[in-house]
């Protein structure tokens, strides 16, 4: 059965998203070859081209009121046309000298966006000119981005594509009186591409994912064309947009672009369907699904089957993916919240759902989180090389909801094991499971980042909220990541219910003794918002809050208004608490009165002006957990006989000489326990077949006569060990 599976404008420009290439991959275990496409970077690659600035300045209206801005940019229309092009290659990396001429300042037209540039020596370094480059071009395509947005198509931005229409959208209304209104801009790009598409491939099935609210209306305008053109494909639409929003959908007016609706994971739901067409499944017996029958919406979950296994969904495919074209862009000078957006990621999960599952403003209770299913090491490491050979590309982003320690423990052995050379990147919960040699072993296995939770910087909040960590673990544990050479993320959040005025003062304090201690190095606040589908939308009484709307709609039901009596009035926190993040991002004003970020007065501080500082003191080393892993990364030492004077007496010693990637050092002990090092090493490297435990490293010692372990453990020599490359985990 011909199959397209596509992704509505627009998600990243440097990546795609990953939903079509777990469903490709899953289809091809059943023997479908689907085919699919990334529609969001097809219609930029069109629209900033010399053709589509062409039609960019032809279809401004001539009486529209024009910003002085964007009279700059109409100004200036002849060097965008000259120059957009070359940018867009520079951006696909296939062109890297044009960044020498980008950098001189001369060649780049200039809009708005250049204002806010900051000082690039300091964000980039007197060598770093492709960043530099990067950054101006990204700035450069804003500027135009800006100018569609005011003159042209007011629902354009990068990553998002009418969202307003689908954000709490417990009316269809809005979606269908703009489904009726004649194409804009974008769409005609849009529709331009998907018609090349359905002419070429004639598929019999499409599947629409919908990862978010600004895919929506692209997906149902690719939804809207199919139907007229091609009335005999079947249309499925599924995503996370639709498996968080969509749960009560009862509009029939939305299967006017679409044909089903499916929810959570589409592997079995989508099979199913497929056996529906070919007549071997009735409806009734339809896993997870969202149909029109006799006019009416109804829902079909007769399967009996249970979801197919993370084991047998097999490797996300990225064939088809014009991976060439996507496009590298830096928004921010900074090293950690490039990833989002610079460079190609493939994209794969460690575990399916969430190992943790109790975050009181998460939505732990729908599928993608609460069933939780990890992979084992093996697997995941034959499913790293099989990408890696289809894409050519070595960096991966593992797109858990929070990725288990014990697993990335295990992968991170198992890459080591077989020399795979990858980067890659993921989210975490701030666990005191990852200790400093954790981390350790997680940055030999390539991992370069984590991003994760801390949410309200207050105790009494995260306890609130059932985080289960406190401030003080968080910065332990960022301290342990940042001393591995790992970066980390800070996902913020303000507004939680009850959260009080020196709450969020406080928490904003936290902050800043956090990026002043160099312990985390990017952060993103965001507002509490409550959702239908978490522990605060379910029992708003339990957390002092009131639902005030939006009420119960035909289509959309997750976003909730609610009333919080006993909290501040959060909303005012907003631009200071992100203008004194962005600050702290770049590394400044760290030394300004919180009072600095405010118009209005706000609470001194209550909490220690050490308080990360003194959290996050070096401790000493507790003796290890008897089942912990030993793992030794510091090679294979060379030994030889010395003579060493001990006591007035001449005494042999054995010295070990070991080599890593950046120094030399030599490990002298008495001869016996030289040997004995010299032979358990080996044994504790990652690729041996059975690795040691710290109990059974004590037994072997001291089966070795070799005195007392405890000595060895408080000696010199295992200090230095330690410091070489031996960890515990």
């Amino acid at each position: 059965m011909k199959t397209l599976l596509i992704t509505p404008p627009f998600t990243q420009l440097n990546t795609p998203y990953p939903a079509t290439a777990y469903l490709k991959g899953f289809l091809a275990t059943r023997g479908i070859a689907a085919r699919q496409a990334d529609l969001g970077i097809e219609v930029i690659l069109r629209v900033f081209s010399r053709d589509g600035l062409e039609k960019l300045f032809a279809a401004i209206p001539l009486d529209a009121e024009v910003s002085e801005n964007a009279q700059r940019i109409i100004q200036l229309k002849d060097y965008y046309r000259q120059t957009i092009e070359p940018v867009i290659r520079f951006l696909q990396d296939k062109d890297p000298m044009l960044a020498h001429v980008i950098c001189d300042g001369e060649y780049l037209p200039e809009a708005g966006r250049f204002a806010q540039l900051d000082d690039l020596e300091w964000a980039f370094g007197s060598l770093g000119i492709r960043d530099k480059a990067r950054h101006l071009a990204t700035l450069y395509l804003e500027d135009l981005a800006d100018l569609i947005k005011e003159l042209v198509d007011p629902h354009f931005g990068f990553s998002r594509y009418a969202e307003r229409l689908a954000r709490t959208a417990t009316s269809f209304d809005p979606l269908y009186d703009a489904l009726r209104q004649p194409l804009t801009f974008i769409d005609e790009f849009l529709l331009e591409i998907l018609a090349d598409k359905m002419e070429q491939q004639q598929p019999e099935v499409v599947g629409m994912s919908i990862p978010f609210p600004g895919n929506l209306y692209g997906g149902l305008r690719c939804g809207q064309w199919i139907k007229q053109h091609f009335p005999d494909t079947r249309i499925i639409m599924g995503g996370g947009y639709v498996n968080t929003e969509l749960r009560s959908l009862g509009d029939e007016r939305l299967f006017e672009f679409v044909d089903f609706v499916t929810l959570d994971d589409g592997e079995a739901p989508i099979w199913h369907l497929f056996e529906y067409f070919s007549g071997t499944r009735k409806m009734q017996a339809l896993k997870r699904t969202f149909a029109l029958q006799h006019g009416v919406v109804q829902y079909f979950n007769g399967s009996t089957e249970l979801d197919v296994p993370q084991r047998e969904v097999g490797t996300p495919d990225y064939g088809d993916f014009q991976l060439d074209q996507f496009l590298s862009v830096i928004e921010i000078a900074n090293p950690m919240h490039r990833l989002w957006s610079d460079g190609r990621w493939n994209k794969l999960t460690l575990a399916h759902g969430c190992y943790w599952g109790k975050c009181s403003f998460c939505d732990v209770t729908l599928d993608y989180i609460k069933r939780y299913e990890p992979v084992n090491a093996a697997l995941l490491c034959d499913r790293i090389e099989t990408i890696i050979a289809q894409t050519g590309q070595r960096g991966f982003h593992f797109v858990d909801e929070a990725a288990p320690p014990a697993l990335m423990r295990d992968l991170a052995l198992e890459i080591i094991k077989r020399g795979i050379s990858i980067s890659w990147w993921t989210n975490i919960r701030f666990e005191q499971s990852f200790t400093e040699d954790l981390c350790h072993l997680l940055a030999a296995s390539g991992c370069i980042a984590v991003s994760g939770g801390l949410e309200v910087a207050s105790d009494r909040l995260l306890a609130l909220m059932k985080k289960g960590v406190t401030v003080a673990q968080v910065a332990r544990v960022s301290r342990n990541f940042t001393a591995a050479g790992i970066l980390v993320h800070a996902y913020l959040m303000y507004g939680f219910p009850t959260q009080t005025d020196q709450e969020t003062i406080d928490s904003l304090e936290m902050v800043r003794q956090i990026f002043e201690q160099g312990i985390v190095q990017s952060g993103f606040w965001h507002q509490f918002a409550m959702t239908a589908h978490s522990p605060v939308g379910l029992s708003p009484a339990q957390y002092q809050v009131t639902e005030t709307g939006p009420g119960h709609g035909s289509f959309a039901n997750n976003d909730l208004y609610h009333d919080d009596p006993s909290g501040a009035e959060h909303e005012r926190y907003s631009e200071g608490l992100k203008k004194s993040l962005f600050n702290y991002m770049h590394g400044i004003c760290l030394d300004y009165p919180l009072q600095e970020w405010f118009d209005f007065r706000v609470p001194e501080p209550s909490i220690p002006h050490d308080y990360i500082y003194q959290s996050i003191l070096d401790e000493p080393e507790k003796y290890p957990n008897p089942n912990s892993k030993l793992i030794w990364l510091g090679g294979s030492p060379s030994l030889y006989a010395i003579d060493k004077r001990k006591k007035g007496k001449w005494v042999k010693y054995g010295a070990l000489d070991f080599h890593n990637k950046k120094t030399s050092w030599t490990l002298q002990l008495p001869v016996p326990e030289a040997e004995w090092l010299e032979n358990i090493l080996p044994q504790l490297v990652p690729d041996f077949a059975s690795p040691f435990t710290f109990r059974q490293l004590e037994e072997n010692y001291a089966a070795s006569q070799l005195g007392s372990f405890h000595d060895f453990f408080a000696s010199e020599a295992w200090r230095q060990l330690r410091e070489n490359g031996l960890l515990i985990v």
